[in-house]
């Protein structure tokens, strides 16, 4: 018989005993025995794929879970430099795509984002990515916008001298001047555009560009990024429409508190972002709103959480109505709508509309606001069908004629959203360093090595360290967490700071520390190991290592599999031994 002795061990403080042979074992390695082989192997999480900037949310989660704040801010700023923007914002499909949809509520991320991002962050104090040494190359980059706040971020890391220019008196783009500061207060916008000035981009502000000044300079910049959104709002084609306000240079007013003169009733024609924000706007500054859209409530561009804000905040919506004349009348305006009703679908795949021939209705309001959309200003600030080469990739669009100029933000990216934004200035920034190192050949390969999971988005601290492999393409869903290991619970409220029932002129705070901790244990770390030790504590063979990295004994695993049944993660794969 073997020699066996007891060895007392503890996990979370609860004793342990297990038997271990001190003869057999060293003779009979029960590896030996193994046709398969248990593998730590880190999977994606749903949420990071679905989201535009890339960012690795389930280890960010981890890290707040665990206390980690700074280590969480700076795994948060090596992919996204407007945390407290995406924070505020975002209309973050991470969250739609979480797994805990699936069993209770999903993980507030962006809530947990904006505690990172107006907390850990505001101090100034974080280094996440050390830039690399300065190439030689400098970038001119048209627009500072979150675009080309990001390109300029991203490139100024990998080396590169970068000076914005925008022709707005102040930097942040439609962050600045487009979005109230109920969903985005200035100062926080500022702390993020200093965080980006910090690594030396320069920012040149009332810099009007033109063709002839980036010719000119052709000397002085090696490549150009075009990122100068859409700032020219569209016409409508009706009679009396110079007599509605311009729904962007209304909020641009709101944001500077030069709205006291609105009262009364107003009508909103439109349904996207732009419109919404108006929309709420007006409700603050003292009138009653009406939003007018030609297709129905649920066709509306606009994020649907903001559509439901206004609508709980008392925004009117009228759905299938198209403007038709705008008239002045005593004390206001008269606005003549004509029924519509949905037919087929459009060649953008939206819910096409006709006229249902029902007649017209009128509204009587004091102000008609006009927020149809915008274009870009210029026809040369898009990429052009004649320049000698032209490679449409995911959010930017890259051109080379004299030399190698990108085109990203609104400009190219279907969703106008701050995170897409984000995701077209990392893209041009890795686009540019590809093009100046391996050639344009290598763009489009060289980009799909650092994609997150099988999406569009990119990683560049992939592509920073030189590891040039893609994360774990390989997407973990519900039905392979083991849920024996969680707790039903509903997600943390937010409505945590606020006891008054006025409309608020600035967000809810972020999440205290405790609510975020609480609220980031909640997350399932899809496909991550986070040290739980289930693997160590069911290996009947006592083959898992424990300590900063896990290892296992393969002279010891005999390959049962019992560690990857019990993970809750699916972090452990078995693959087939080699012969």
């Amino acid at each position: 018989m073997n020699k066996m002795t007891a060895e007392e061990k503890s996990v979370n403080g609860i004793p342990l005993f297990y038997a271990r042979s001190h003869m057999s074992t060293e003779i009979n390695k029960t590896g030996l025995w193994r046709f398969v082989r248990p593998r730590y192997d880190e999977k994606t999480a749903p949420c990071s794929v679905a989201c535009p900037a890339g960012t690795d949310i389930s280890r960010i989660e981890m890290q707040i879970s665990r206390g980690l704040f700074k280590e969480a801010g700076e795994t948060l700023l090596r992919e996204n430099p407007f945390p407290s923007a995406c924070g505020h914002v975002c209309f973050h499909p991470c969250e739609a795509f979480c797994n805990r949809n699936e069993w209770d509520e999903p993980v507030a991320i962006q809530h947990l984002e904006r505690f990172l991002g107006d907390t850990v962050l505001s101090n100034g104090k974080e280094r996440a990515m050390n830039p690399f040494p300065d190439n030689g190359k400098r970038v001119a980059i048209v627009g500072a916008g979150p675009a080309g706040l990001s390109a300029a971020y991203f490139m100024a890391a990998l080396g590169y001298t970068c000076e914005v220019f925008d022709q707005h008196p102040e930097p942040g783009g439609v962050l600045r001047w487009g979005i109230p500061n109920f969903r985005l207060p200035a100062y926080i916008l500022k702390n993020e555009i200093q965080r980006i000035e910090r690594r030396g981009v320069r920012i040149h502000c009332q810099k009007s560009v033109t063709q002839d000044f980036l010719k000119n300079e052709k000397g002085r910049f090696d490549a150009i990024v075009m990122a100068c959104g859409h700032t020219k709002p569209l016409e409508m084609k009706i009679p009396g429409a110079g007599k509605a306000i311009e729904g962007l240079e209304f909020l641009h007013q709101f944001r500077k508190n030069q709205t006291s003169g609105f009262r009364g009733s107003s009508a909103v024609i439109g349904g996207g972002n732009t419109a919404v924000d108006v929309a709420r706007s007006l409700v603050r500054a003292g009138t009653n709103p009406i939003l007018v859209y030609r297709r129905r409530k649920k066709d509306m561009p606009a994020f649907q959480h903001e559509v439901n804000m206004a609508i709980k905040e008392g925004v009117e919506i009228i759905e299938l109505v198209a403007p038709l004349q705008i008239q002045e009348q005593k004390g206001g305006y008269l606005l003549t709508l004509q029924q519509m009703k949905t037919s087929g679908r459009d060649e953008m795949g939206r819910a096409n509309v006709v006229p249902d021939g029902s007649g017209n209705q009128t509204l009587s309001v004091r102000n008609v606001f006009s927020a149809i959309g915008a274009e870009a200003g210029k026809s040369w600030y898009l990429p052009a069908d004649n320049t000698g080469k032209n490679l449409n990739l995911t959010h930017t669009v890259f051109t080379v004629d004299d030399r190698p100029v990108i085109f990203g933000g609104d400009l190219t990216n279907q969703i106008k959203s701050v995170a897409d934004a984000i995701a077209s200035g990392k893209q041009a920034a890795m686009a540019l360093d590809i093009y100046f190192k391996k050639g344009w050949e290598a763009i489009e390969e060289s980009i799909d090595d650092c994609r997150v999971g099988d999406g569009p988005s990119l990683s560049m601290e992939i592509y920073r360290s030189g590891d040039r492999k893609k994360r774990n393409p390989y997407i973990v869903l519900f039905d392979e967490i083991n849920t024996d290991y969680f707790e039903s619970s509903s997600r943390v409220p937010a409505t945590h700071g606020r006891n008054d029932t006025h409309l608020p002129t600035e967000p809810e705070p972020a999440l205290p520390t405790e609510a975020a901790i609480k609220e980031a244990e909640r997350c399932f770390n899809c496909g991550i190991c986070n040290d739980c030790d289930n693997c160590w504590l069911f290996c009947p063979e006592v083959a898992v290592g424990r300590g900063e990295k896990r290892v296992i004994d393969l002279d010891y695993c005999k390959g049962c599999g019992i560690c990857v049944v019990e993970c809750p993660r699916n972090a452990i794969v078995l693959e087939e031994e080699s012969i």
